[in-house]
């Protein structure tokens, strides 16, 4: 193909997770003047962050109601983050209604699209992609690392918790048991009628590349595990950082200011520098009230200041142990529904990032530079949480192997220990020394060109 524009439709899985880095690809091949087709729900392109004007004309959302369902709870829900996690597949069931109305757009689209770009769920585009005889990618938003790991999903959970023998480098990285328990679920079809390994294998078998959220700078060990996992080219996409437009500058606060967080700006800008825990679980992840008390007691129990941006409603307030707000009262602020992340972590008070290490939130902790307390909570989470240990650019909360419960003690031990402890200094400068590789905009946007040419090439 010529230097023309590429036109290319990108397909992302109704969770912010996985939404936001389709953005961020969106947005970084618009900057190199491709033409943007992106399809999602009215609710999830309504509440995606604001494109820079320039590349408006270059992304057109493609908006497609979500067929209506009686076991969807609310008729609003159109992502994870609206509904609990039982409810997820019956969100998948509705997500493969979609099948036919993206068919219908991509057959009449004008110009006709270069290349389409979809998600694990959507696991019966790639057959439809071929069908018109316009090439597939994979864009597989999780890490190297866990997707070296996805080949082993049908072994026994005793299994998954042994490093699978094709790592061919030196590594202790593995599931914990009550980790691989639940991930064996994975393997098993569910309400949505498809086990989510089938939809993930499906995908990475049928589609003609699979482009990878990773960097031979960080994850390059892991990254060439996959070409012969997979056989089939894999092309790393550099780790999407916020873009040098979209990163807050730590001093600018006015999106939290005019969010209805003016108070936790105000508290913010009066804390030490590098002396607050954010802590932030993400707006999938979900722990029981036993363990939910278990880690307001922790924060308690460590002595430090943190702002906890808990993702559920104030009248849920009750979920928290009695009288916690008025014991952490000054040095802790709960602060209740959505938080603009970026805008915290740039912030100079914050010194530490206690994430349930979804790829998303690492990548952008370490943009900023901050050392991890790691908390996984299910999925792919808990190999993140591992990679990060032995990268040494975090801890992880001591659990059970068998329940993965956790106590109080364990929390404010090692929030302790990354924020102010000899223990975690190391972690501390490693943390910041690897800003130089996450929040490079450079190195990223080489793979972001290599990429493209991956495409052109190959139309």
């Amino acid at each position: 193909m010529g230097e023309g524009p590429l036109h290319i439709v990108l397909f992302p899985w109704l969770a912010f997770g996985h939404l936001i880095p389709f953005l961020e690809l969106s947005k970084s091949l618009a900057k190199r003047g491709h033409h943007i087709f992106f399809i999602s729900t009215p609710r999830n392109i309504h509440r995606l962050p604001n494109i820079p004007l320039p590349l408006l004309p270059l992304i057109d959302f493609i908006s497609i109601p979500l067929p209506p369902s009686d076991d969807l709870p609310d008729h609003d829900a159109e992502a994870t983050a609206d509904l609990p996690p039982h409810k997820v597949p019956h969100l998948k069931k509705a997500f493969d209604k979609l099948d036919q109305p993206v068919a219908e757009f991509l057959e009449q689209a004008s110009p006709k699209p270069d290349w389409i770009i979809c998600d694990f769920a959507s696991y019966w585009l790639p057959p439809i992609a071929s069908k018109l005889n316009t090439p597939c990618a994979y864009f597989n938003t999780f890490p190297s690392f866990s997707s070296a790991f996805s080949a082993a999903w049908q072994r026994s959970p005793e299994q998954l918790t042994a490093t699978p023998e094709w790592i061919p480098f030196p590594t202790k990285v593995a599931y914990r048991l009550h980790e691989a328990r639940s991930l064996a679920k994975l393997v098993h079809d569910n309400a949505s009628g498809v086990s989510d390994e089938y939809r993930f294998n499906s995908v990475a078998r049928c589609c003609d590349l699979m482009a990878v959220r990773g960097c031979m700078e960080f994850d390059g060990e892991w990254l060439n595990v996959l070409p012969e996992l997979y056989e089939k080219p894999i092309v790393p996409l550099g780790l999407l950082p916020p873009s040098a437009d979209d990163r807050p500058d730590g001093e600018n606060t006015n999106g939290m200011a005019n969010t209805g967080h003016g108070n936790v700006v105000k508290w913010l800008n009066k804390q030490t520098p590098e002396s607050v825990v954010y802590v932030s679980l993400g707006s999938e992840a979900t722990l029981s009230n036993e363990l939910v008390h278990e880690l307001a007691f922790g924060l308690e129990l460590s002595g430090l200041p943190f702002l906890w941006a808990l993702r559920r409603k104030r009248e849920e307030v009750e979920l928290l142990p009695k009288g916690f707000e008025d014991r952490i009262a000054g040095r802790g602020v709960i602060a209740m529904g959505w938080m603009p992340q970026l805008e915290i972590l740039a912030c100079s008070s914050v010194g530490g990032f206690f994430t349930h290490c979804g790829w998303s939130s690492v990548v952008e902790g370490l943009a900023f530079g901050h050392p991890l307390i790691l908390l996984p909570i299910f999925g792919d989470q808990g190999i993140n949480a591992r990679v990060m240990v032995e990268k040494k650019l975090g801890l992880e909360v001591e659990r059970d192997e068998e329940t993965g419960s956790f106590t109080r003690e364990a929390v404010a031990n090692v929030v302790r220990s990354v924020m102010v402890e000899d223990e975690g200094k190391k972690l501390r400068e490693t943390a910041k020394r690897m800003r130089e590789v996450f929040s490079n905009n450079d190195i990223h946007g080489r793979y972001v060109d290599a990429f493209v040419h991956y495409l052109r090439d190959h139309v």
